[in-house]
């Protein structure tokens, strides 16, 4: 039995990537690849609260991602949220974290000191790394391809990763179904009072629609052979495998992980998240 039929995504291949976005190597990763591999990056900014093996991992990933031909525009634009998210994070450490070393200014709970400064410019450090890696990898997955990988390669239960694709594709009819019912409701002059009442209404309605088209669509599922008695025999359409491309992908991740961590152990910044 084939996987879900769907729409092909204009201008994407099948690793999900977009013509104007991607390029090169990172095209052809398997969605699989680029799942775990956006974990195994963030391994090191996980388990070390330091900002060198932050450093290393975030110009490792710029590096890296610009050899592959991801363009440094497209890099920019998916790192306006982390510009706006990492100063706030490093603002709210560098008043309450915990104080170390010189202080600077103190007056309350608020204390600013070496070790809190120190620990700021290391959160920045850290979400750029973190995010990076997933905006650039996780970013323009081919739903599909996606779950293609995960029920033949991780061997996920079909049954599970089948329905959660076809909830995934019902997002964007969610928005489409709000946006008709506040066109509706605003035609007939109910669009610009009650707010609250408004949301209210149309969420229910929105969570009647859901329920109706929930049970159709699983109704369609079995009809089609989606259910449980068929998953030990079940085939796919589009058959999801490890190449070339990903065994390089995962020899690059491995020595970036292993290059962070030496070093910042290595210059004595290593700094367990337990301490």
């Amino acid at each position: 039995m084939t996987a879900l039929p769907h729409a092909p995504l204009t201008g994407t291949d099948q690793s999900g990537a977009s013509g104007a976005d991607w390029s090169g190597a990172l095209a052809r990763l398997n969605p699989v690849t680029r799942l775990l591999l956006t974990v195994l990056v963030a391994i090191p900014v996980l388990i070390s609260l330091d900002w060198l093996s932050a450093t290393v991992i975030f110009v490792g990933e710029l590096v890296v991602f610009l050899a592959c031909g991801v363009r440094a525009r497209m890099l920019a634009r998916r790192m306006i949220p982390l510009l706006i998210v990492a100063p706030l994070a490093a603002i709210s450490m560098a008043l309450y974290g915990k104080p170390g070393g010189d202080v600077y200014f103190q007056w309350w709970l608020v204390v600013i000191s070496q070790r809190s400064l120190t620990m700021a410019i290391a959160v920045v450090l850290r979400i750029f790394a973190l995010g990076l890696a997933a905006l650039v990898l996780m970013g323009g997955l081919d739903l599909t391809a996606t779950a293609d990988g995960l029920a033949q390669i991780c061997h996920l239960p079909a049954r599970f990763v089948l329905g959660t694709l076809a909830g995934m594709r019902m997002i964007n009819l969610f928005a489409a179904d709000w946006r008709t019912m506040a066109q509706a409701r605003r035609a007939r002059g109910l669009g610009d009072t009650g707010r609250l009442r408004r949301f209210a209404t149309m969420a229910f309605a929105l969570l009647v629609f859901a329920i109706r088209r929930g049970t159709k669509l699983a109704t369609a599922m079995e009809a089609r052979g989606f259910d449980a008695s068929t998953a030990a025999h079940r085939t796919w359409a589009r058959p999801s495998r490890m190449g070339r491309a990903d065994a390089v992908g995962w020899l690059v991740a491995v020595v970036l992980v292993a290059l962070a961590l030496a070093v910042s152990i290595r210059l004595g910044t290593f700094t367990p998240v337990t301490r």
